[in-house]
């Protein structure tokens, strides 16, 4: 029988009854599972490091000759220490394994052993619980021996010398063939999958095995952009979509009373969403950009192109702070237009107004949409704000309000290109990559509580000219807060009486729905002067007169989440001021928050947000359905990332039929 990359593992002789289920423990069911196992490290057994070269703390490969070993067991309880001396003529290393005493019975005196491991001790040298491979004169010990060896990971009942030997005399007898995507992969990289596989487990370098690396995580991308491809192209096929691309008669009104022109960002955008409202099929787009680039305004346009043409609008928004703001920003813009917008959360149901007769409505609302209460007839556009707070189920549930409505969901902070197509890449990505040029330069400063004086100094003089400020802490009351971390409750008390005789504010997320919008229009009114909030004032809150922001504990919040705050001011044509306190010392954490002082560029940021928060931490979560990869590195691989999303646009699967789609 032949075997092949999808043939069994049970078919494979040797395996058996007690090793396979073993190997499906790994989710190793394939042979071609198991030749894509990849190790965890490579040893360079051709040069083994002298013993005498040791450094504490380092991680290095030694091999040399067992000359003594045993256990030693202490008198009070059952620990012991099972301890074993190698000599490579060099020095002796002394390795230990605490509580495992059945070890003595592997070794011998006079074995050749490999060990690896980091040196815990100079005097002896010694290795605590180092990985150990004993050497013998079977008929693979080629295979372990005077070459680079992978290390894989395995399971109880596994050795690694039986894993090795069975992957090396499987790329010996097993027939080969790449599937489509692999063969990309082979054309780019000028190379055959055999070859792949060898440089993976049995490389003659170590650029032999990055190499490898690269050519499965080109794989890996490959299989990814095409199954999003695939599935684009099922939505496709079966859902059509109304056309919603209007014919400017309320844009353009409306845009001649905003009092300012879009950017050319913005206006490339809305041509892309005029362009997918237009199709048979319904738009699935995601919206993206710094803060401040005018994101709302290009969902305004969007919404009056389906109003245009005859459908309602859906705005769901994941806080009823920011669903009131959206609704009494879209109430202010639409007055005029003669559309009626509805707000629906939770807690509250209001509206505009009848509206025009036969103009569709928009409404703006919490998850409370996603409930029986909201059945629109004729749904054409769902907009979903802050998309990542969001499950998809919750997305899925809106969308299915309509037959197929357009769907432009939007995120606040910048997605870093590379994380957009791996976590996006069933949703056409539109950038609003500008900043309108009317706004104001914001400077940021980083300080620690011994500048406290100073810092409600300058609040209070930004406050007496007539100027306004956010003051951020982390938490809410003492009750909740670790030691160490400010509440906004016991801030708020001790800000009134420091800043008098100017009107401090307090929000959190804990107040009622009517107190937090009294709070807040009092704030837009100058009512408020400073405003002690938790980060509630993350987004929505649009104050031009707003020229500070002071951050306490800003060491506890990520890169984008801190300029997402940080976008609350600067929204005049004034200077403003960021100001970030934190008392760690720890270099790493006072290097992150330097990164905010020297850029103002919310891309830049998400990149270095990502790097060292990792993409999941960035993504947070709510995007379970990130896919994990054994190869690809998103930070690291960027350009084959991008690198298969055009090999796979270049060669698209095969159209299906459109004909008797659902509507």
């Amino acid at each position: 029988m032949e075997l092949t990359l999808q043939s069994p593992l049970q078919q494979v002789p040797g395996i058996g009854t007690i090793r396979e289920p073993l190997l499906r423990k790994l989710k190793l069911v394939t042979i071609g599972d198991l030749l894509r196992h990849r190790p965890r490290r490579h040893e360079d057994r051709r040069h083994p490091t002298p013993i005498s070269q040791a450094v504490k703390g380092q991680s290095m490969l030694v091999r040399g000759t067992l000359t003594a070993h045993g256990v030693n067991r202490f008198k009070q309880g059952r620990k012991s220490v099972y301890e074993f001396v190698l000599d490579d003529g060099t020095g002796r290393l002394h390795c230990r394994y605490w509580n495992l005493p059945y070890l003595e019975d592997h070794f011998a005196v006079g074995m050749d052993v490999f060990a690896y491991g980091a040196i815990s001790g100079g005097k002896p040298v010694t290795m605590d619980h180092p990985e150990y491979e004993v050497v013998t004169a079977d008929d693979d010990a080629p295979l372990h021996l005077n070459r680079i060896v992978p290390v894989h990971r395995l399971t109880e009942g596994l050795s690694g010398r039986w894993l090795r030997a069975l992957i090396w005399r499987l790329l010996e007898s097993v027939r080969i063939a790449p599937d489509p995507l692999e063969r990309m992969a082979c054309d780019h990289f000028s190379t055959s999958l055999p070859t792949q596989f060898r440089r993976l487990h049995f490389p003659d370098s170590m650029e032999h095995v990055e190499s490898a690396r690269r050519f499965f995580a080109l794989s890996e991308f490959l299989h990814l952009q095409r199954g999003f491809a695939d599935r684009r192209q099922a939505f496709r096929a079966r859902a059509a979509g109304h056309s919603c691309s209007g014919d400017n008669r309320l844009i353009r009104p409306l845009l001649r009373n905003l009092g300012f022109a879009l950017t050319e960002a913005q206006k490339r955008v809305l041509r892309e969403i005029r362009s997918d409202l237009g199709h048979r099929y319904p738009m699935r787009r995601l919206l993206h950009g710094d803060v401040g680039a005018g994101k709302t305004v290009v969902a305004a346009c969007a919404a009056l192109m389906s109003i245009e043409s005859g459908y309602s609008v859906a705005l769901m928004a994941p806080t009823e702070i920011l669903a009131e703001q959206h609704f009494r920003r879209l109430a202010g813009w639409f007055a005029s237009l003669g559309i009626r917008v509805e707000l629906l959360t939770g807690k509250l149901k209001e509206s505009t107004g009848p509206g025009t007769a036969d103009v569709p409505t928009m409404t703006v609302g919490t998850h409370a949409l996603v409930h029986d209460g909201y059945q629109p007839d004729d749904l054409g556009l769902v907009i979903i704000d802050e998309q990542h707070r969001f499950g998809v189920v919750q997305r899925d549930k809106l969308v299915r309000k309509g037959w197929y409505p357009h769907l432009l969901v939007m995120t606040a902070t910048p997605i870093p290109r590379t994380l957009g197509l791996a976590a996006y890449g069933d949703l056409e990505i539109s950038v609003l990559d500008e900043i309108p040029a009317r706004r104001g330069r914001v400077r940021t400063f980083l300080r620690t509580s011994d500048d406290t004086s100073r810092i409600w100094s300058f609040v209070a003089g930004q406050l007496a000219a007539g100027r306004q400020a956010y003051v951020v802490f982390p938490r809410i009351d003492e009750d909740d807060s670790p030691a160490g971390l400010k509440s906004v409750i016991e801030e708020h008390d001790r800000l009134s009486g420091l800043l008098k005789p100017h009107s401090i504010g307090l929000l959190h997320g804990r107040m009622p729905s009517a107190d937090c919008r009294q709070v807040m229009d009092s704030f837009c009114q100058n009512k408020i002067q400073a405003l002690v909030a938790t980060t509630v004032i993350e987004v929505g809150l649009d104050v031009p007169n707003a020229t500070v922001m002071v951050i306490g504990n800003a060491g506890q919040y990520g890169l984008s989440q801190l300029h997402q705050l940080r976008g609350r001011i600067g929204r005049g044509t004034g200077d403003s001021y960021c100001i970030l306190v934190e008392d760690s010392r720890k270099t790493d954490a006072v290097e992150r928050l330097k990164v905010l002082m020297r850029s103002n560029d919310g891309f830049e940021i998400a990149e270095e947000d990502m790097r060292l928060r990792g993409v999941g931490d960035f993504l947070g979560t709510r995007q379970s359905g990130m896919p994990k990869f054994r190869f690809a590195d998103l930070l690291q691989d960027a350009d084959l990332l991008q690198l298969a999303r055009r090999l796979v646009e270049a060669n698209p699967p095969q159209p299906k039929p459109l004909a008797n789609r659902p509507r």
